[in-house]
């Protein structure tokens, strides 16, 4: 039965193409919640066969990364903030914290937003409090680009190499996953290490 599933996700990403590919990770990466590897291990499969080019199904899950990123951000951006300083009180959420979201993203936005994107949950979270912070659209692009694009090679690369095997799949997607979890947190730790450094630099 979850060989049939694959089989069927196979064929629907193959007749879909590059632009259903681009829409399902716009999809995956704003509010509503839908794992990549639904799309992107297939997709890498279909590479190995010959039926699609790896570059473009990675420039259309790149895009469609940031599409959904930049819908989230944007929402958060004209109205979470106004409704957080109306309503924010009834949540805990009061100017205090706004402010120090507005800090931390001033300060930090870069590496949260890149190592977030390796995070399962995190990753269609994180534009939230970015657009709450107006970080900087440019920034938040970039660091989204290369968050989104080290997550969907390593995807495609899965499908590339392991084809249409479930089980296998499922043994080496909690690999992957818990590999992009001890990277994120070696980023963080070492950003950490180096921005201490910098501060006592200063002093």
């Amino acid at each position: 039965m979850l060989q049939g599933m694959v089989d069927w996700l196979v064929a629907t990403v193959g007749g879909w193409g590059y632009p259903g590919i681009l829409i399902l990770m716009a999809i995956e990466s704003s509010f509503i919640p839908f794992p990549s590897e639904v799309v992107l291990i297939p997709a890498g499969y279909l590479v190995q066969q010959g039926q699609m080019h790896a570059g473009l199904v990675l420039l259309a899950a790149l895009l469609g990364s940031l599409v959904g990123a930049l819908i989230n951000y944007g929402l958060a951006l004209l109205l979470g903030r106004p409704l957080l300083e109306r309503y924010g009180r009834y949540l805990c959420v009061g100017p205090r914290a706004l402010d120090r979201t507005d800090q931390f993203f001033s300060q930090h936005g870069a590496i949260s937003t890149f190592t977030g994107r390796l995070i399962p949950a995190i990753r269609q979270l994180i534009s939230l409090p970015a657009g709450l912070a107006r970080m900087h659209l440019g920034i938040f692009a970039l660091y989204t680009a290369l968050g989104a694009g080290l997550w969907s090679g390593v995807l495609i690369a899965l499908g590339y190499f392991i084809g249409s095997n479930e089980m296998l799949i499922r043994e080496h997607l909690r690999l992957v996953t818990l590999g992009a979890l001890t990277l994120a947190a070696l980023i963080g730790l070492i950003y950490l290490v180096w921005n201490r450094y910098q501060l006592a630099k200063t002093r």
